[in-house]
């Protein structure tokens, strides 16, 4: 996440609901119409996550050889690939003409002094509604090496890229087993996100599916830590965005959390007047400012943000585990539930 890339325009703020209006005015009829799909299944697949093989993708992601993945740079280009192969181990094909993992991001779009980069794209088509798209996002990049020492990012957001591989392997298993996705599913790993969303904004700006296809974004950035808010009760997830446009998509995230999970979900920066504004600085927004609903699970920021601290060894394992498979068990439901996350009325009328 960018440590100083924050949009406060008031016209920004426009865009969503009073999120406590949002919660008086939840409708008992959306709520009713929700029901969890394939329980079992879900609790099956979702054990597939563990700790043991996110630490292993995060060791190598969050090491030295990456140089700390800055956009454009030979580290980054590494992490890129390693995504690139992870993927085709796994037999998940390429979003792009079944081969090309990479969407490549010329250079010229780009800051100045930034070298061209690429967004990794992996999919798995959905068995019964193809043309729906459900995304599942977070960034590959950091900062980099500054003044001679390497930042690797682990928690941001190495534990969100590990954690998209670790839901995309377990997808794929389901698949394998004959219980595909209903609707397809975009594993979206975009560049460039610390120096200013520039992947996602690339892909919106060019998508590989069409916007209006593309029924939600869940976007994963900063996920293996514990913040002092919580250092007593660590089982919690802040969401940022989940009712901003969509109260279906909030009541579907937290029928789904209360069936599984009981995580605490904590609402602090989904607040409109919240200082840090974090629902315009990471990568759901590009999604968002489209009228695509959006979730961001996050954290919370700790003394390592941004430092070259932030290192392997301080990631909580077993709650990067169970946010995981959160976002793993969220992902099933919206890809397999009858209907996509509809648009509230207010959004829908808004010029």
């Amino acid at each position: 996440m960018p440590l100083k890339f924050c949009y406060i325009l008031s016209t920004f703020l426009l865009i969503g609901s009073c999120s406590n209006a949002k919660e008086n005015s939840k409708s008992d009829q959306v709520d009713d119409a929700i029901t969890i799909q394939d329980s079992s299944l879900v609790k099956q697949y979702a054990q597939t996550i563990t700790t043991t093989e996110l630490k292993q993708h995060l060791e190598i992601y969050a090491s030295d050889d990456f140089e700390g993945r800055a956009t454009g740079t030979p580290g980054q280009k590494k992490a890129a690939e390693y995504l690139k192969q992870y993927y085709i181990n796994e037999n998940i094909n390429a979003a792009v003409d079944d081969t090309l993992y990479f969407q490549h991001i010329p250079a010229s779009y780009l800051p100045e002094n930034t070298g061209e980069s690429e967004n990794v794209l992996a999919y798995i088509e959905g068995t019964e509604k193809p043309d729906e798209v459900l995304v599942v996002s977070a960034h590959l990049d950091h900062v980099g090496i500054i003044d001679g020492e390497i930042y690797n990012g682990a928690d941001d957001d190495g534990s969100g890229t590990v954690a998209i591989l670790e839901i995309a392997q377990a997808f794929k298993q389901a698949v394998l087993d004959g219980h595909g996705p209903k609707r397809s599913i975009l594993f979206l790993h975009v560049t460039a996100e610390e120096i200013g969303l520039y992947g996602s904004r690339f892909y919106t700006e060019n998508p590989v599916f069409p916007l209006e296809n593309t029924i939600a974004d869940l976007n994963i950035d900063m996920i293996g830590r514990v913040d002092d808010k919580h250092k007593d009760n660590p089982n919690y997830v802040y969401l940022i965005g989940s009712d901003r446009l969509s109260e279906s998509l909030h009541l579907t995230s937290e029928h789904v959390n209360d069936t599984f999970f009981n995580l605490e979900l904590d609402y602090t920066f989904n607040a409109e007047d919240d200082k840090n504004q974090f629902y315009y600085r990471s990568d759901h927004y590009n999604f968002a400012k489209h009228n695509i609903p959006v979730i961001f699970y996050f954290n919370g920021t700790h003394e390592d943000y941004h430092k070259a601290t932030d290192t392997v060894d301080k990631i909580n394992f077993e709650m990067l585990q169970k946010r995981a498979q959160l976002v793993f068990a969220t992902a099933w439901q919206l890809a397999n539930q009858p209907n996509r996350p509809t648009l509230d009325a207010d959004i829908q009328t808004k010029d």
